[in-house]
C-alpha cells in the first residue's frame, strides 16, 4: 500500500524546500512489473519532467502521486499546507457553460470579493459615526486581501490566458459541452493555470496546442513562482523549461540535472562508460581464467595453490552488470534507388480555398537535391493540403507543381490512408511489395518492432503509434529519392523519434515535411519554410535560426492585414500591463535566485570555519587519514565558493 504524508516546513535539501517526495514507489500489474523501487523529489520552485518510452509508467506515476491509483509499495509525500494541480491527457467535461464563464469559475473567491466590496461602497454612502467607521475597516481589510490576490487583473489575466492557449475571443461564448476532446483538455489547462497550486502536474500538455500556445505556455510555465511537474514528447518544450529530467526506464527511475538535452547528452555517457567497465572485466575475467587453466597444467602444487589463490580472488570480485541492452527500437535505414536531377521540386503561383476559408495564394519555393526542408505553420494554415497537392491526392485552385528529373517520392501521411485497415500487417508489406519474401517482409516488419503473431494483426486494429511504424517501414522500403513526410514523430516515443532524426540525417535525398516537433526540425532540417498569413517565408536555417529571424522576416515578407494590426493597437494598454507584469516577475525570480546562492554561500563558509577548527584539534591534526579527509572536503568547498560567486555576480548584473 503507497502511504501519503506531509513533510514539514523544515525539510529540506540543500538549501531548498522539498515540496513532494516519492520514495521506493513499485507497481504491478498481474505479473508485468511497471515500476519498481523508484525514488525521486521535487523542490519548492524547480521544473522537472518525466521522461520515457510509451508504457513506460510515466502517467502511472502520476495517478499515483494524485491517488487515483493505489501503489503496491512506497512512499508518496507532499509539503505541509501545498497544493497540487493536475492536468491528465485526457478531459471530459460536461459543462454547460461557456467557455469564458467555465474558467472564470476558477476565480469565484475573488468575484465574490468584488461582489462583497461594491456591497461595503454601496453601504458606506448611507451610514456615518460608528458603523461608517467599522465599515471602513472591514472594507480596508477586505481591499488588500483583494489586492494580493491580483484581484483588479483577474479579468485581463482570464482573457490572456484563454487566448495564450488558442482560443480567440469569438470563442469564449461556445459551449463547453459542444467542444472536441482537444478543446476541452485546453480548458482544463487554463483552469488549472489559473488555479495556481503550489505544484502543478502535466500529462501531455502541448497534444491539442499549436506552435504560437506551445510557445506562449513555455514562458507561462518558465516563470512560475511553483513547481511543475511535466509528461511531455516534446524534447524542445522541456529544453525551454525543465532543470531535472526524471526517466523511467526498464521499471526503473533515474534522475538527471540539466534540461533534455543535457540528459540525453549524460544518457548516452553514461550508458557508455558503463559499458567500458564491463568489457574492461569481462577481459580482466577472461585473462584471470586463462592464467589459472594455464596453473592447473602444471603438476606442481606450488602452481596448484598460486591458481586456487586467483580463482578466491576472482569469485570474489564484484561483478560489473552488463548494460541493458536497448529493446523494442526501430531499425529504420532510408536509401535512395537512384539519384535525382538538381532541381527536384518546383512549386509556383499556388492557391488553395475551401468554400469560404481561403487557405493562401500565390505561394512559390523550390527545393534542390539533397536539402532537408521543414514546412511550418499555425493549425489550419494549409500546410498538409500543400503536402497533397504536391502528392496529387487534390487539386489546386491555381498554380503549378513541377517534380524534376528522375524524381521518386515517399509519401508518408499522417492520417495513414495509405494503409488498408481489412490488410494483416504481412498482407500490407507483400501487397505492395509483390517480389519480397516471407521472410524478407517478416525482417521488415521485425526492425520496426513487430514480431511473432504481431504480423498476422489487422491494420485496423493498430494503434496510432503502431500504424506510423508500418507507414514508416512502408517508406523504407519506397527507396524514393523525394520523402514528403506528414508529422512523422507524432505517437513515437523518444527513443523511436532519434532513431528516425539520424535515418533522415544520413539518408542522401531529399526530404520535404511538415512537422510541430520543434526538437525534431532543429535536429533534421536544413532550411525552413513558415506558412503564415497566406505567404510563404524562407528561413537559411533551423528551428533556432528560425526564432531568431522570425519576428523581422514576418514583418518584412508576409504582415498581418490591417484589421489584425488595428485590433493589436487597442490591446496596446494590456500589453504594456503584461510586460510590467513579466518585468516584475523576472525581478522576483532573480531577487529569489541571488538569495538561494547567498544562502549556500554562507552555509560553505560556516562549514570551512568549522573544518578550520577541526584541524586546531590535537586529536584530528595527529590522524592522516582524517587530515586527508578534511582537506578533500575544504578544497571541494573552495571550488563550490568559487563557482556560487561567479553565479552571485552575474545574477546581480541581471538584476541591475
Amino acid at each position: 500500500m503507497v502511504n501519503c504524508s506531509l513533510l514539514a516546513n523544515t525539510n529540506t535539501l540543500g538549501g531548498f524546500i522539498m515540496i513532494l517526495s516519492c520514495n521506493h514507489i513499485s507497481k504491478s500489474y498481474g505479473v508485468d512489473t511497471i515500476l519498481d523501487d523508484c525514488s525521486f523529489f521535487v523542490n519548492d520552485g524547480e521544473k522537472a519532467a518525466i521522461v520515457g518510452n510509451n508504457g513506460a509508467g510515466k502517467s502511472t506515476i502520476m495517478k499515483i502521486i494524485m491517488g487515483e491509483l493505489s501503489a503496491d509499495n512506497g512512499t508518496i509525500t507532499l509539503g505541509k499546507n501545498k497544493t497540487i494541480g493536475y492536468l491528465a491527457q485526457y478531459q471530459d467535461l460536461a459543462s454547460h457553460n461557456s467557455i469564458y464563464d467555465e474558467v472564470k469559475s476558477v476565480k469565484a473567491d475573488i468575484i465574490n470579493m468584488e461582489k462583497k466590496l461594491v456591497e461595503y461602497e454601496k453601504a458606506m454612502s448611507g451610514v456615518s459615526g460608528d458603523e461608517l467607521h467599522k465599515l471602513m475597516e472591514n472594507y480596508t481589510n477586505l481591499e488588500h486581501r483583494f489586492q494580493l490576490l491580483n484581484g483588479y487583473s483577474y479579468k485581463s489575466e482570464i482573457e490572456g490566458v484563454i487566448k495564450g492557449l488558442g482560443f480567440t475571443e469569438d470563442d469564449f461564448n461556445r459551449e463547453v459541452g459542444t467542444l472536441s476532446g482537444g478543446q476541452k483538455t485546453r480548458v482544463a489547462l487554463c483552469k488549472l493555470l489559473l488555479e495556481k497550486p503550489d505544484i502543478i502536474m502535466l500529462d501531455e500538455p502541448t497534444n491539442h496546442l499549436d506552435l504560437t500556445s506551445i510557445k506562449w505556455l513555455e514562458t507561462y510555465l518558465s516563470n512560475y513562482n511553483g513547481a511543475v511537474l511535466i509528461i511531455a514528447h516534446d524534447r524542445y518544450f522541456l529544453d525551454k523549461i525543465v532543470t531535472k529530467v526524471i526517466e523511467i526506464e526498464n521499471t526503473h527511475c533515474h534522475v538527471y540535472d540539466g534540461n533534455y538535452s543535457d540528459f540525453s547528452v549524460k544518457k548516452k555517457q553514461l550508458r557508455q562508460a558503463q559499458l567500458n567497465l564491463y568489457l574492461k572485466q569481462q577481459s580482466e575475467i577472461k585473462h584471470q581464467e586463462e592464467v589459472i587453466a594455464k596453473l592447473r597444467s602444471y603438476k606442481q602444487e606450488k602452481f596448484y595453490k598460486r591458481a586456487e589463490s586467483r580463482e578466491k580472488a576472482l569469485a570474489n570480485m564484484e561483478r560489473i552488470d552488463k548494460p541493458e541492452e536497448l529493446k523494442d527500437v526501430m531499425n529504420i535505414k532510408l536509401e535512395p534507388d537512384c539519384i535525382s536531377g538538381n532541381d527536384v521540386l518546383t512549386v509556383e503561383g499556388l492557391s488553395k480555398s475551401f468554400d469560404n476559408l481561403h487557405l493562401f495564394s500565390d505561394i512559390s519555393f523550390e527545393i534542390k537535391r539533397g536539402e532537408h526542408v521543414a514546412l511550418i505553420g499555425d493549425n489550419g494554415t494549409g500546410k498538409t493540403t500543400i503536402l497533397k497537392i504536391i502528392n496529387d491526392i487534390i487539386s489546386a485552385d491555381a498554380g503549378t507543381v513541377k517534380l524534376g528529373t528522375n524524381v521518386h517520392i515517399g509519401y508518408y501521411d499522417q492520417e495513414h490512408h495509405n494503409l488498408e485497415d481489412s490488410n494483416t500487417l504481412f498482407e500490407e508489406i507483400a501487397d505492395a511489395y509483390p517480389d519480397m519474401t516471407n521472410t524478407k517482409i517478416r525482417n521488415t516488419l521485425a526492425a520496426f518492432m513487430f514480431t511473432g503473431d504481431d504480423v498476422f494483426k489487422l491494420v485496423k486494429d493498430l494503434s496510432g503509434g503502431e500504424k506510423g511504424r508500418l507507414s514508416l517501414a512502408k517508406l523504407m522500403l519506397s527507396e524514393a529519392n523525394l520523402i514528403i513526410l506528414d508529422e512523422p514523430t507524432n505517437h513515437l516515443d523518444m527513443t523511436s523519434k532519434e532513431i528516425l532524426e539520424n535515418a533522415i540525417n544520413n539518408y542522401t535525398g531529399t526530404v520535404f515535411y511538415v512537422s510541430h516537433d520543434r526538437y525534431f526540425i532543429n535536429q533534421t532540417a536544413s532550411r525552413i519554410l513558415e506558412l503564415t498569413n497566406t505567404k510563404i517565408i524562407n528561413y537559411l536555417g533551423n528551428y533556432d535560426y528560425y526564432e531568431e529571424k522570425c519576428e523581422e522576416l514576418t514583418k518584412t515578407y508576409a504582415p498581418a492585414i490591417e484589421k489584425e494590426k488595428k485590433v493589436t493597437s487597442t490591446s496596446s494598454g494590456k500589453q504594456d500591463y503584461l510586460e510590467r507584469k513579466a518585468e516584475a516577475a523576472r525581478t522576483r525570480k532573480l531577487k529569489n535566485d541571488i538569495s538561494k546562492v547567498e544562502k549556500e554561500i554562507k552555509e560553505k563558509e560556516d562549514r570551512l570555519n568549522e573544518l578550520d577548527e577541526l584541524l586546531a584539534d590535537p586529536a584530528v591534526s595527529t590522524n592522516s587519514a582524517k587530515l586527508n579527509e578534511i582537506s578533500k572536503e575544504q578544497n571541494e568547498i573552495s571550488e563550490r565558493l568559487d563557482e556560487l560567486m561567479d553565479q552571485w555576480e552575474i545574477l546581480s548584473d541581471q538584476l541591475d
